[in-house]
């Protein structure tokens, strides 16, 4: 009998794509097979998330095995398409079902939402083991985004392939403390010790030069007056909260000291760029999304930045893109819930502020006291760099899965 493999992500975007929800299953690929442990993956042929001309279905990438899955790819901008995606690239992986059978251990992500179900039906037939990593909690994230109502079809399919997941399952990773009190509390088949938590993370490049940065083309003009440029970047779908940003950006539209940048995708970021053109808001400068030296000179020239959870979202998704921002040493406006870990890491470390949806005022203050009081800025900048290099560096976060998932093979 041939010796089986140690590791398979299941995954719909890995390398080369340059989204997180790529880059972070990569970093822990390469953090497995850099202990020597056997790794490969099966994902989706990239396209939307791709600067490479052309990329191979197969190929050996630093000592992963990759195997790339063509399927439907519709537009994301709507549930439909999103939809038909996640269904298309589900059944991608199941008619290469067997190929499951030649590993000890399944990775499996939450996205798409249907995917796991593969991996608990390897664990049904080939006692393969499952580390489920979760990113959003469906069918709660859809319920309370509208997305979906909780008595369609989908919501009960949903609620019937949870129990089986859940029921096979290793190990949980949630992202955040409140995300694992949420499954433990809803997820009856799950132990306190099967849930660990590892958050997100980012990769820590150091202190750049801003000067360089407003070299850019992109920038030169934002900050020409010396302004302060509250920042946005990354996904702006049902998920994140907009309408408290709107507010704050009203407010301050004739103060020529503050200036906000977006950057990203997503159907709410459609329709800011609508808001910006009908009422003529010139303090805004929206861009598409930014990556590699773009998205770095962005967060260079940034002097704070805003991340939101919409309405009710609190435990069941954590917007990782906080950990870039920490590590650029800037403080952090946090639209989110009270009781998340990112909520407690910038007001316990006065690293920056948290707010409640719908408080556009108090974002103003926040931005406000940040323009005028360079001191606190500078301090609450640094504050945040330091939460950064303790809990959410590439380095710590990927060795904890390591740890976790040799502790798993050896048991």
């Amino acid at each position: 009998m041939k010796k089986k493999k140690d590791v398979l992500f299941l995954c719909q975007y890995f390398y080369p794509e340059y989204v997180s929800s790529a880059t972070l299953p990569y970093d822990t690929a390469l953090s497995l097979r850099n202990t020597g442990l056997t790794v490969g993956v099966l994902c989706g042929y990239p396209r939307e998330y791709n600067l490479a001309d052309k990329v191979p279905l197969r190929e050996t990438h630093k000592g992963i095995d990759i195997k790339r899955l063509k399927y439907i790819q519709l537009k994301r901008s709507n549930f439909i398409g999103r939809l038909i995606n996640y269904f298309s690239f589900t059944a991608a992986v199941a008619l290469r079902f067997m190929e499951l059978k030649k590993y000890k251990m399944i990775i499996v992500y939450s996205n798409p939402p249907v995917l796991p179900f593969i991996a608990a039906l390897a664990n049904t037939f080939f006692k393969t083991k499952v580390i489920f990593v979760s990113y959003d909690i469906y069918p709660e994230i859809a319920h309370v985004t509208n997305t979906i109502s909780q008595d369609s079809i989908m919501s009960r399919m949903m609620r019937l392939i949870n129990k089986s997941i859940f029921k096979r399952v290793n190990t949980v990773v949630a992202l955040s403390n409140e995300m694992k009190t949420y499954l433990l509390k809803h997820r009856p088949a799950l132990s306190k010790e099967q849930v660990q938590v590892i958050p997100n993370w980012y990769e820590d490049k150091g202190m750049s030069n801003s000067e360089e940065s407003l070299k850019n083309p992109l920038f030169r003009s934002i900050k020409s007056g010396g302004n302060l440029v509250v920042s946005y970047f990354g996904n702006m779908g049902i998920a994140q909260e907009l309408d408290t940003i709107v507010g704050a950006i009203r407010q301050l539209r004739n103060d020529i000291n503050v200036h906000f940048v977006f950057a990203g995708h997503g159907i709410k970021m459609e329709s800011l760029k609508n808001i910006v053109k009908k009422e003529n808001l010139n303090n805004i400068s929206v861009f598409d999304f930014l990556h590699g030296q773009d998205f770095q000179d962005a967060l260079n020239i940034s002097d704070c930045f805003i991340v939101s959870l919409a309405d009710g979202l609190t435990g069941l998704a954590v917007p990782s893109k906080t950990y870039s921002y920490m590590m650029s040493s800037k403080p952090v406006i946090a639209i989110i819930g009270e009781n998340s870990d990112i909520a407690r890491d910038l007001i316990d470390n006065d690293a920056g502020y948290a707010l409640q949806v719908g408080d556009s005022t108090k974002m103003v203050s926040a931005i406000r006291e940040l323009r005028d009081d360079i001191e606190k800025h500078m301090n609450m900048g640094e504050n945040c760099r330091n939460v950064f290099l303790e809990k959410y560096t590439k380095d710590i976060c990927t060795q904890q899965y390591v740890k976790m998932v040799q502790k798993i093979l050896e048991g």
